[in-house]
């Protein structure tokens, strides 16, 4: 290698070069061709790579040696072997060698820096990538990084591509240290920070596409809003300032297509990053501040808009202790901002008018022998119709509302005399005091009257809810009560009565923010596990009483209605347009349905009917609807008979297979994908089944 930089530097043979290059990067695969099974080990591939990268070592030192002494010699051939060393994919082996020692080396001599900018400078355009990519993973701080590139990416069009435009936005695998050091490593240079705002900028473009929130897998989001974050801690005051209007319009679009997202981790993405982008452009005024569930996620993404110590004292410190000092920052840095927008000094006039409106001169009444007044609870469903529709005392409202779920369940044949008045009563019913587990309370009254009255009661909520002048709030918990009181007539009546509080909610929860998908698993999991013959010695299980199935003969009353009408938009409410977060759950809410009519007599035709419904939507841009769908197809698959499976629905199952392969290979979701594939495999064993059956 030295000797080719020596005739390089007065024009050598370009084919001799690069005959040369070929037969050192690749001889390792040379010799243990010739020679098979009795390669010498120093020519495998994991000694042989750090064995090379010592030798540019060694070369680099002589070039140094030669350029103090005044003499001219080329570089670029070693920055060619770097190259095709790193792009045949070992980054790792050979650099794990070079950069130690170049990172020492260049720590105080100038020419060893120009050494190793051109080193890299040198490497082709198809090899850039590469070669770059290897040093902002290995090096050990943007500091570094920047010692050891220069100002590449001002000087090369490639490596400017690579670190402002595909690492950022068209990768999403690289952990968080990689984007520090790399977004760190623009920030340290004036003629760099140009590219820092621009890729700001560009990344907050992509942050509040609607398109981009709706294709792009969560795990791509989150990586953009890492490095968004990353980012705003790097800016100064004056670019903020130069940009802020820019930073403001991205923020109010980002944050409505997060808003308006159906997976609670977008949102809560969307949150955070409009929180920090708020509290940077306005750091004097009001700041937007949003409710979410402080995770360790969470806590994760805010910690990265404070900046770590100066570059200088980094490496000095280990990466555990570096991390450590973050996180002790950051509630010390929350805090004190918490205490200055909520502390407000008081004035001196203000005390004395304190003083002069005080109340101290008169004598309380002595309330310690007071008693608390209990109300009284309603015995008749009548008398809490009544308190519920028009009582303004609210001692009276809120015992009602506890005492009536126990009201409904021991007296069944009253409460099927007002049924549907009470169930109206329930849906429209809000909360006139500040009353804890108000909404579990209400929920639990409407599921014990469509238990005891399923038909009438069940026929009025799936009309209402396709009905006007409905919040969507309302809806969804029309499919909530569906849902739970499906679930209680269809287990025996004795679990529904001693169990109810504990029984297992499947996918549809009180509150919009619970992740279906993960229910849904541990649904069709536990069905798979149900019909899985299992031999072992040892004491049988206790046998249930066998019992009649409630909910066999009210089923379609509670699916067919739901599936009529969501093609049909209203002037409030358009299920195929901006409300699908409540198709989502409605989606959802007909798998469970599915799922817990087995062994009835309409689950046939209740499959038929989903999978044509499926069919309809499959093509829905949002990950949540998709996922429901899947959850729709195991349903279809557990619940219904194969017999008739084959039967009446083959063109329908051929069709959905063909979909299914797609969404498996396809789909930007990771959920969706791993439905698709257990869909997949439920299909196949009941191919196997059917086999397997004598005709």
């Amino acid at each position: 290698m030295w000797e080719v930089c020596q005739q390089q530097a007065q024009a050598g043979s370009p084919d001799l070069q690069e005959a040369l290059l070929s037969k050192i990067v690749c001889l390792p695969d040379h010799v243990s061709n010739k020679l098979q099974g009795k390669n010498p080990p120093i020519f495998f591939p994991q000694n042989y790579f750090p064995f090379l990268g010592g030798a540019v070592i060694q070369v680099l030192q002589k070039i140094s040696d030669s350029l103090r002494g005044g003499l001219d010699c080329s570089i670029s051939f070693v920055s060619h072997v770097l190259g095709k060393v790193c792009v045949h994919g070992r980054q790792e082996e050979i650099l794990s060698v070079l950069l130690p020692c170049l990172t020492d080396l260049t720590k105080s001599d100038c020419i060893w820096q120009r050494i190793c900018w051109r080193l890299v400078e040198c490497v082709p355009d198809r090899w850039m990538e590469a070669v770059l990519l290897g040093f902002v993973q290995r090096a050990p701080g943007a500091d570094v990084l920047s010692r050891l590139l220069g100002n590449l990416v001002v000087k090369n069009k490639k490596a400017q591509f690579v670190v402002t435009q595909k690492v950022l936005l068209l990768q999403y695998s690289h952990t968080t240290v990689v984007l520090q050091n790399l977004l760190g490593y623009l920030s340290l240079d004036s003629l760099r920070r140009a590219l820092l705002v621009k890729v700001l900028l560009e990344l907050l473009e992509t942050w509040g596409s609607s398109s981009a929130v709706k294709h792009s897998p969560p795990e791509q989001q989150q990586y953009i809003s890492k490095a968004i974050l990353i980012c705003l801690s790097h800016l100064k005051e004056h670019e903020i300032e130069s940009c802020r209007e820019e930073l403001l319009t991205s923020m109010m679009e980002g944050v409505k297509c997060h808003l308006d997202s159906s997976l609670p981790q977008i949102r809560c993405l969307g949150m955070i990053v409009a929180e920090s982008i708020s509290s940077k452009i306005n750091t004097d005024g009001p700041v937007l501040k949003f409710q979410y569930e402080e995770d360790d996620e969470a806590r994760e993404l805010k910690s990265l808009l404070v900046q770590t110590p100066p570059f200088g004292v980094v490496p000095s410190l280990p990466d555990d202790d570096r991390n450590e000092k973050a996180d002790a920052a950051l509630p010390s840095v929350l805090e004190s901002n918490k205490k200055s927008c909520t502390a407000a000094p008081v004035m001196p006039g203000d005390e004395s008018d304190a003083e002069l409106d005080s109340d101290d001169d008169l004598i309380p009444y002595d309330m310690s022998e007071d008693k608390e007044l209990k109300v009284k609870a309603p015995v008749y469903i009548r008398d809490c119709i009544e308190v519920l529709a028009g009582s303004e005392d609210v001692d009276k409202w809120e015992t009602t509302v506890k005492a009536l779920e126990s009201l409904v369940r021991k007296n069944p044949a009253a409460t099927r005399e007002v049924s549907v008045e009470l169930a109206k009563i329930l849906l429209h019913l809000e909360e006139k005091t500040c009353m804890e587990g108000f909404g579990e309370l209400r929920q639990r009254a409407q599921v014990a009257v469509l238990t005891t009255d399923p038909i009438p009661v069940a026929q009025y909520l799936t009309s209402q809810f396709y009905s006007l002048n409905y919040s969507l709030r309302q809806r969804i918990d029309i499919l909530d009560v569906l849902v739970l009181a499906a679930q209680e007539l269809s287990y025996p009546k004795s679990h529904g009565k001693t169990k109810h509080s504990d029984a297992p909610k499947p996918s549809i929860q009180l509150l919009p923010g619970s992740d279906s998908s993960k229910d849904w698993r541990r649904i069709v999991d536990e069905r798979i596990k149900s019909k899985t013959r299992r031999f072992a010695m040892g004491r049988s299980q206790v046998e249930v009483a066998a019992v009649p199935n409630e909910f066999s003969s009210v089923a379609g009353h509670f699916f067919f209605p739901l599936i009529q009408h969501f093609d049909r938009p209203l002037t409030t409410f358009d299920l195929l347009g901006e409300d699908h977060l409540v198709l989502g759950r409605l989606v959802h809410t007909l798998a469970i349905l599915m799922y817990l009519a087995v062994n009835t007599v309409a689950v046939t035709a209740m499959g038929k009917a989903l999978l044509e419904f499926v069919w309809a939507l499959r093509f829905h841009t949002d990950s949540y609807v998709r996922q429901g769908l899947l959850s729709c197809i195991s349903s279809v698959l557990l619940s219904v008979p194969k017999e008739h499976l084959l039967e009446d629905m083959t063109e329908e199952l051929l069709e959905t297979q063909s979909w299914l392969g797609d969404v498996a290979e396809k789909d930007p979701d990771g959920d969706c994908r791993r439905l698709a594939l257990q869909n997949l495999l439920l299909m196949e064993n009941l191919k196997k089944k059917l086999k397997t059956v004598p005709s």
